[in-house]
């Protein structure tokens, strides 16, 4: 692994955004359900490598974006979508800085393979001979391909992981979180490049942009409360042997089938959100506060299935999530958790008592 070579990352560009993305053109690839305007983190973005123009975004120039434009080409003809295609880029900043450098390691550090040898790395990429001959690790195009081909092969749960920890996995560098610090950059180069909104946070690599206009609404009764989800409570709360674990834990949350994968997740009441994202055990996670002490929390989700963003201002009925089962599952199910005044409740007579039998 090596860090950007090729010159220091220059000043953020003063060139807006809207204004660079209509001069390169948008191509998207796929729909996706949340209707116009709404995030496509999970569909592919494309621009043609040929047609950037002379201009910066986020420091980086034109000689820069065109390896860019490469990697997000190769991410889309393996059918990526802008999530695989932005860690794809972001990867290639950490390594080279965006530059198809013809040296590595070695040349400028002296670095040496935990075997002793000399490393051979090149490229955007810097990867070196057990990743091909010198001439495709030379060629952004294919050495991108390469480098995803790997991701996929090595990463299958990269959706439930920080763009960071997904990199480290495919590189096999020393730091994981050596990436971090080129993720939000490498979300502008691909938004300015594309002139594509992908929803993606710039923080964590979550892919947000609210709560989707197009997508299935929860039924409200007369009290103001929802359901969170759909199906049979396959799990409730209270203590029991862990189904992976095998010990035994207090479930804080009630589990309901939701309806399977992808099915809808719900806001049972007026809130706002206050996270999302993953916890340490890789369980992607919102949480919402409804005021009067009362928080709400939904476990499992994967990164493409979490609708909205922290800050959001949520309404009773809105699709918030999709049904996952990220982390701590062995299937896809909603984990559905209420709090009151920080402490964990049984959600069954707490919802019963606003009208909502869960699993009904």
């Amino acid at each position: 692994m090596a860090g950007p070579k090729g010159g220091a990352v220059y000043a953020i560009a003063a060139v807006p955004l809207l204004i660079v993305g209509s001069l390169f053109g948008l191509l998207l690839i796929g729909d996706d359900d949340c209707g116009p305007g709404a995030s496509i983190a999970g569909s592919s973005v494309t621009i043609d490598p040929a047609s950037v123009p002379e201009a910066e975004i986020a420091g980086y120039r034109q000689e820069q974006l065109v390896n860019a434009a490469y990697v997000i080409q190769a991410g889309k003809d393996l059918g990526l979508g802008a999530r695989d295609q932005t860690i794809g880029v972001m990867t290639a900043m950490g390594e080279s800085s965006l530059r198809n450098i013809d040296y590595g390691d070695w040349e400028t550090g002296g670095i040496t393979n935990p075997d002793g040898t000399r490393t051979t790395s090149i490229g955007l990429f810097q990867q070196q001979d057990g990743w091909g001959t010198r001439e495709e690790r030379l060629d952004p195009y294919v050495s991108s391909t390469k480098f995803y081909n790997a991701m996929i092969a090595k990463v299958p749960d990269r959706d439930s992981l920080e763009p960071t920890i997904v990199a480290h996995r495919t590189q096999v560098n020393a730091d994981p979180y050596h990436y971090t610090k080129y993720w939000a950059d490498a979300v502008q180069i691909v938004e300015g490049l594309s002139g594509a909104r992908t929803g993606l946070d710039a923080g964590d690599g979550s892919a947000s942009g609210g709560v989707c206009a197009g997508l299935v609404p929860g039924t409200v009764n007369a009290q103001g409360w929802a359901s969170p989800g759909t199906g049979p409570v396959t799990s409730p709360y209270g203590m029991r042997i862990h189904p992976i674990y095998g010990t035994p834990r207090l479930h804080a949350g009630t589990d309901l089938a939701g309806g399977g994968c992808d099915g809808p997740i719900w806001a049972p009441q007026d809130g706002v959100v206050t996270f999302r994202g993953f916890d340490d055990a890789g369980n992607g996670v919102i949480s919402i506060d409804h005021g009067g002490g009362v928080t709400t929390r939904y476990l499992h989700m994967y990164d493409s299935g979490m609708l909205v963003q922290t800050g959001d201002k949520v309404k009773a009925g809105d699709q918030i999530a999709r049904v996952g089962s990220s982390g701590d599952s062995t299937g896809c199910h909603l984990h559905y958790e209420v709090r009151v005044n920080g402490q964990n409740v049984d959600p069954a007579p707490f919802m019963a008592e606003v009208g909502i039998q869960l699993g009904q």
